[in-house]
């Protein structure tokens, strides 16, 4: 025989459920980010698709190698990515207290998305204006 929520509250037995699954979700995330060393750079002035011809130099590489490519790579994004692989490599040190091995530290995912863009407005002929876009994109990468 099952009993009835209001039978249930009378005997004094506990609620399968507390309502605390928000909590619970967000220590759970928590705790899975202080796993991961990860960097995120929003607003880089230079739009995604040329950003992206750069990540893909240096996905999956080591980081070591990764700084190389950057460095000596002419492609203006270079810098930007450059400038938020240091900051992953910064987290990892903070978090691994810089025990650990830079070597075997490797870029596991990086991530370039679009992020707001300008609007411009480029004159034409005939009193007419066509639109420009100044696109920006932000960057993830993620270390492991």
């Amino acid at each position: 025989m099952t009993l009835t929520r209001k039978e249930k509250i009378a005997q004094g037995l506990p609620k399968p459920y507390k309502g605390n699954r928000k909590r619970r979700m967000a220590e759970a995330l928590k705790a899975k980010r202080k796993e991961l060393y990860y960097a995120v750079y929003r607003g880089c002035p230079y739009p995604p698709r040329k950003v992206r011809l750069v990540a893909d130099l240096v996905r999956g590489q080591t980081v070591e190698k990764a700084l190389a490519y950057l460095k000596l790579t002419r492609r203006w994004a270079a810098k930007e990515v450059l400038k938020a692989l240091r900051c992953a490599i910064n987290d990892w040190e903070q978090k691994t207290g810089g025990s650990g091995d830079l070597e075997t530290l490797r870029i596991v995912r990086i991530e370039i998305d679009g992020g707001p863009f300008l609007k411009r407005i480029q004159p034409a002929p005939q009193g007419r204006a066509h639109p420009i876009r100044k696109r920006s994109s932000h960057i993830r990468i993620y270390l492991g």
